[in-house]
């Protein structure tokens, strides 16, 4: 992957376990596993970004919909969580198959809204894209040369 696309997510690792740089579009973030794998703790661990995707997936989704239907939505927070154990992933991905992950997710939302908009908004944020895409399955395959 020499040629590096506006779009291209890069992720560089060093000498440093385990941070990892991100960078896309030109931003950066720091992805690392906390100390007490061997990490610095210097940023969110890669399920996290899971995590974080998903969320503000789903956040910008249900403000999108609450936007163009007018409604007083103020606030949308998206609590998620999930009980894998990125280590035992870790020790195990050269020796089988990992199985899926489970999610927890609770949505806040904050305004005037009345209990049928709730639910509305509720059932959008079921149509999040990334977590449709995750739910569907994410194949990653060698870059065709160019």
């Amino acid at each position: 992957m020499q040629n590096v696309a506006s779009n291209d997510v890069v992720a560089r690792i060093g000498r440093e376990h385990y941070r990892t740089e991100i960078e896309v579009g030109g931003k950066s973030v720091v992805v690392d596993e906390p100390a007490s794998l061997g990490g610095g703790d210097s940023g969110p661990t890669p399920y996290d970004m899971i995590l974080g995707s998903i969320g503000a997936c789903t956040a910008m989704t249900v403000r999108m919909y609450a936007d163009r239907k007018g409604w007083p939505l103020e606030s949308v927070t998206v609590r998620l969580r999930q009980a894998r154990s990125y280590q035992q992933d870790c020790e195990d991905c050269g020796a089988q198959a990992l199985p899926g992950i489970t999610i927890e997710r609770e949505l806040v939302m904050e305004g005037a809204l009345d209990d049928e908009q709730r639910e509305r908004l509720t059932q959008i944020a079921d149509r999040c894209p990334v977590k449709q895409a995750l739910e569907r399955g994410v194949h990653v395959q060698p870059a065709q040369p160019a």
